[in-house]
C-alpha cells in the first residue's frame, strides 16, 4: 500500500510541474497539485491507523 500511494505522489507531483510549466494546461498543474495533497492526506491516515 505504501508503495501505491509514493507512485501515486510521484504521478501527481510529476503533473503538478509539466502543468505548472506549460501556460496553456495550467489547469493540469492545478489537478495536480489537490489530488498530491489529497493522496499524501489519505496515505498518512492509513499509515498512521496502522501503526496504533
Amino acid at each position: 500500500m505504501l508503495t501505491l500511494v509514493i507512485v501515486l505522489l510521484a504521478a501527481w507531483l510529476i503533473l503538478s510541474i509539466v502543468g505548472f510549466a506549460i501556460q496553456g494546461i495550467l489547469w493540469i498543474g492545478v489537478i495536480g497539485v489537490v489530488l498530491f495533497v489529497a493522496t499524501a492526506i489519505i496515505g498518512w491516515t492509513r499509515h498512521r491507523a496502522t501503526r496504533t
